[in-house]
């Protein structure tokens, strides 16, 4: 069985193309990665929401 893989956005419910990972060192130990998942259109919203909190650590490609 396969699950679709949907955009975390609020709201959004398209496919997701990329894997936005991140850590938020108040609570997370380093070497641990949260994955949002994003479409093409929040995949740079949800990064940039991410990075202002100092928690964004990479945008990495779903493949097919």
């Amino acid at each position: 069985m396969t699950e679709d893989l949907v955009c975390s956005a609020k709201g959004c419910g398209a496919d997701a193309t990329h894997q936005v990972i991140w850590n938020n060192p108040k609570i997370h130990t380093p070497d641990r990665r949260k994955i949002w998942l994003a479409c093409d259109e929040h995949s740079e919203t949800l990064r940039k929401f991410l990075d202002a909190r100092g928690f964004w650590k990479e945008n990495v490609a779903i493949q097919p």
